[in-house]
């Protein structure tokens, strides 16, 4: 199944030529040689130089491994599958182009090549991946989108896996502040079909990637590569309901393999799908209440970094003393936490003024602290 939306964003690379002289077509042809995975192809372009040395080699290589009458991958596959993304707007974003998502091209196993269908601008934004129960609750539904939601709303783009559940309340809340859907299959096969209306919205107002060729039907191996490349785009990766044994966890043991942060949604004992989340935070995962615990670990998006005041700011006024200060504060706050930065924002007043005001207010038992530079009204 194709997508109807195929109109390419201007801010795209253009599409690779199907020509023979092009290297991306040799890389491509590579890579789609039987017996040739990602490490094989990283290994056979550092060894040859090029794809096309790289491919002269191969029949050799794989006789020499003990596989007999090997054929590499012949021409017309490979310019089949780029005349059918054209057809489904697809672009293909190589690992050495600037349009490539720098965290995942981090990754050993990063992938050589993504088809891409809609915004590629979104790769460059701070991403968080939220994944989940396919069976999810209507509480796990219900969190994953607040917590899309306020991401969004912090400047990050939401990563998923267009699963039904869990990944589909993520996309959905965060269509319009930026997501990204990592699918298993080809870019162009809407899978599952419930979610085929929302695949063509993501289209339109977001992305969505695959690695692998156009058309291929996605099957149960497919699906843990396609988990490493949620957890590779992101900073971190946010579990909201997850089984002991299930796909999420995948997900999220490839995220701590990558050296990113895990953080994890509790729920209670008896039910099964917060089983792997709450393993998560016992081994260590950093437990989620909402979209500001998660934005207190990976700190403020560069468009919500606080702005220096300048060296001639004039002092504080006069009229503005502590006891204002008091009131200012405890207006401002109430039982849901803060950021302490977001608060003094608000207030327009240097932290040198503030902190010994807010730490009285502790004191006196008028204001919280939470983990995270969180604070709160207390009672």
């Amino acid at each position: 199944m194709t997508d109807r939306n195929n109109a390419p964003s201007s801010s795209t690379p253009p599409m690779v030529p199907a020509t023979l002289e092009d290297d991306s077509f040799a890389q491509l042809r590579l890579l789609r040689s039987r017996r040739v995975g990602v490490v094989t192809y990283y290994r056979m372009l550092r060894e040859y130089g090029t794809a096309r040395a790289a491919l002269e080699a191969l029949p050799e290589v794989a006789r020499a491994a003990g596989v007999k009458d090997y054929r590499i991958c012949p021409e017309n596959i490979v310019q089949a599958e780029l005349r059918a993304a054209k057809g489904a707007g697809a672009r293909l974003v190589t690992h050495d182009s600037v349009a490539y998502p720098p965290h995942l091209a981090e990754l050993d196993d990063a992938p050589p090549f993504l088809w891409a269908i809609g915004d590629i601008d979104l790769l460059h934004r701070p991403l968080v991946s939220i994944v989940g129960a396919r069976n999810a609750s209507s509480l796990g539904t219900r969190m994953t989108r607040a917590l899309a939601r306020g991401l969004g709303e912090a400047g990050f783009a939401v990563v998923s896996g267009l699963a039904r559940g869990i990944d589909a309340a993520a996309h959905q809340a965060a269509l319009e502040t930026g997501t990204i859907a990592v699918q298993a299959g080809g870019v162009d096969v809407l899978y599952p079909v419930e979610n085929t209306d929302l695949a063509h919205d993501i289209a339109t107002q977001g992305l969505r990637l695959s690695e692998q060729p156009m058309g291929l039907q996605p099957m149960a191996r497919h699906f843990p590569s396609r988990n490493r490349i949620i957890a590779g785009l992101a900073r971190a990766t946010v579990v909201v309901e997850a089984a002991a044994k299930s796909g999420s966890l995948i997900t999220a043991r490839d995220a701590l393999d990558q050296g990113r942060d895990v953080l994890a949604v509790p729920g209670h004992p008896f039910d099964a799908r917060a089983a792997g989340c709450n393993m998560l935070i016992r081994d260590g995962a950093t437990l989620v209440r909402n979209a500001a615990d998660v934005i207190a670990l990976l700190g403020p998006t560069r468009q919500e970094q606080p702005v220096a005041p300048p060296l001639h700011s004039p002092p504080p006024s006069p009229d503005r003393d502590t006891a204002s200060l008091h009131v200012e504060i405890l207006s401002r706050l109430g039982p849901s936490p803060v950021a302490e930065d977001q608060l003094l924002r608000d207030l327009a007043v240097a932290p040198a003024i503030a902190t010994p005001v807010m730490v009285e207010l502790e004191l006196n038992g008028r204001i919280l602290r939470h983990a995270g530079g969180l604070v709160s009204r207390a009672g």
